[in-house]
């Protein structure tokens, strides 16, 4: 065995998987701090399942109106799905190719939000501090000498209360735990700890760390690190002059399986909104295309708005709430036809939600950084409340 311990529902080892098996760590005492990482398994098509219960056990495909022969994307595939091929962010045309027998679906999201709601509600009666980190996963952090014990109960509530399945990973940190999820897929429970950390990810490509994208796996394979192993024994040094000072010796870190930041109750605070469209014909016009770059940053600026207004709301109500955040930097993304992809962002003078600035910083950037010459698919706007080292669920790439 590879020192995992990867443990189904009913409490019984998976030994059928490589790197599965008895836990290599000993039981620590009761009082021990223990983190779990929740995670709603193929949570959209589920929520579908639920309401179709014919669609258990066939592969289905959620994203844009369900019409597979549009353009759009995929949000989540069932199991069966992926297993041919089917994934998030597939083109629901390249989808339909690689599983022609898929059931295509559209997003529905006043259901997905209510079913996620249902969860949290479980989640929030344990004696437990509740990360929340989007509408399909969170973190608790517990004290407890049994966690697995308490993995199954939140299996079991759950599953009672919505009819959905969940992955439980343990970890004595949150990078550790939400790697941990990966290997309990589906409906299991996975730990990993410092005991294991080098038997399950030595091999593993530095990506298969959370936090760290494909782009800087490809500058680490750069200077020869081309496995959580070498990123472990790297110098931070070395990669602070590559990455910087504070993302350098975080990335080694990471290979290290140390993750200091603590489970916050506190109301997830985003780094970034945008909104994208994608449309059904190429446009040629570069009027036409700045005057949709123009649309969608407006809306950008009215959702920050939104969240400012309804971070008022909670705060009356005495609930957790952020602050209401205001842009610093806006990012024009757009796709050309075929599928070539460009962005460029401009910083604002001072921060802001204004719809005028932020439009106005919008038609900066696509008129500083693109060709107004290629058929665009695709455009996007991206209003950026701040940076820095990545924080725990972006990548950094």
């Amino acid at each position: 065995m590879s020192g995992g311990a990867r443990i189904r529902g009913s409490g019984q080892p998976d030994a059928g998987r490589p790197g599965h098996g008895t836990a290599s760590a000993a039981p620590p005492d009761a009082g021990s701090g223990w983190i779990l990482h929740v995670d709603l398994d193929q949570f959209i098509a589920a929520v579908e399942m639920l309401r179709r219960p014919e669609l258990r056990g066939r592969p289905v495909v959620i994203g844009g109106d369900g019409d597979p022969t549009k353009r759009g994307v995929v949000a989540t595939a069932s199991y069966p799905a992926r297993d041919r091929g089917v994934h998030s962010g597939m083109p629901l045309r390249t989808a339909a190719r690689r599983c022609p027998e898929a059931v295509f679906l559209p997003v529905d999201r006043p259901a997905d939000e209510a079913a996620s709601a249902a969860v949290l509600a479980v989640l929030r009666r344990f004696p437990a501090v509740l990360e929340v980190l989007g509408w399909d996963e969170a973190f608790l952090a517990v004290r407890t000498g049994d966690p697995e014990s308490i993995a199954r109960d939140i299996q079991s509530r759950v599953r009672a209360a919505t009819g959905l399945d969940c992955s439980v990973g343990i970890g004595t940190n949150k990078l550790q735990a939400k790697i941990a999820t990966g290997f309990g897929k589906p409906a299991g429970i996975f730990r990993l700890t410092g005991a294991n950390w080098h038997q399950v990810m030595a091999d593993r490509p530095p990506d298969a760390l959370w936090g760290i994208g494909r782009a800087t796996a490809r500058r680490l394979a750069g200077l020869g690190i081309t496995t959580v192993a070498d990123l472990a024994r790297a110098d931070p040094g070395l990669l602070a002059g590559v990455f910087g000072p504070a993302t350098g010796p975080w990335l080694v870190a990471r290979g290290r399986g140390i993750d200091p930041s603590p489970v916050s109750a506190e109301p997830h605070q985003p780094r970034s909104h945008s909104r994208e469209v994608t449309f059904q014909r190429d446009i040629d016009d570069w009027a036409e295309v700045r005057a949709r770059v123009r649309e969608v940053a407006r809306q950008v600026a009215t959702d920050l708005a939104g969240e400012r207004a309804m971070a008022g709301e909670r705060a009356m109500a005495g609930e957790p709430t952020t602050t209401g955040e205001r842009a610093v930097r806006v990012v024009v993304k757009v796709r050309y036809a075929p599928f070539l992809t460009r962005t460029h962002g401009v910083p604002l003078t001072e921060p802001s939600r204004d719809p005028d600035v932020i439009a106005s910083a919008a038609l900066d950037a696509l008129d500083a950084g693109f060709d107004a010459t290629a058929p665009v698919r695709l455009v996007g706007v991206r209003a950026e409340f701040g940076s820095g080292v990545p924080d725990q669920g972006r990548k950094l790439s």
